[in-house]
């Protein structure tokens, strides 16, 4: 059994888990989560808390126990806190701008990139140049920044595009041949 996997779950107050089958349901302030767990596990809700056990004691389900107890225990993080990550530009004449619930990014192509929010996304854009994209679902938020970075990600010499904001480019050196 997974170390990670025996610890239960705290289910915080404002919060609804719900197990149907292999289908696990978690509602809170931030919205609702829907998720279908392996088929080796079994997630209880006994109490305040939620535990997650394995069908049969193989090594082949102990594998996915600790992985189902995080899955549901970002499932209920989600829902009360919500993820964000942050994506800064880096670049002359780079910049962003909110349209609605979609923002609209100008990142040295000929044209403005539109970006649109999917359901249960928030794109907010601050001082121009920093983008925070927020939401329940951690897998969700952090596909859509991949794909906001991947529209211009930053170069190796200069390191212009879109990183996230914790993110260090290691710089390269350029040509040095005729320069005597």
């Amino acid at each position: 059994m997974s170390r990670i996997g025996k610890k239960p779950i705290e289910v915080v107050k404002g919060v609804e888990v719900s197990v149907n089958g292999q289908t696990v349901k978690v509602k809170g302030p931030k919205g609702a989560v829907e998720r279908v767990i392996h088929h080796s596990m079994n997630a209880v809700v006994e109490g305040g808390a939620v535990k997650v056990v394995p069908k049969t004691a193989g090594k082949e389900d102990a594998k996915f126990h600790g992985l189902t107890r995080t899955l549901i225990s970002n499932m209920v993080i989600g829902v009360t806190q919500g993820f964000t990550k942050n994506l800064t530009l880096v670049g002359v004449g780079y910049k962003a701008a909110q349209s609605g619930k979609n923002i609209t990014l100008n990142v040295g192509y000929s044209h403005p990139v539109e970006v649109k929010a999917p359901e249960g996304i928030e794109l907010k854009v601050d001082k121009v140049v920093n983008i925070s994209v927020s939401g329940a679902e951690k897998e969700v938020v952090g596909q859509m920044a991949a794909s906001i970075r991947g529209i211009r990600p930053p170069e190796p010499y200069h390191g212009k595009g879109i990183r996230y904001s914790e993110e260090v480019i290691k710089t390269k050196v350029g040509k040095a041949a005729g320069k005597k």
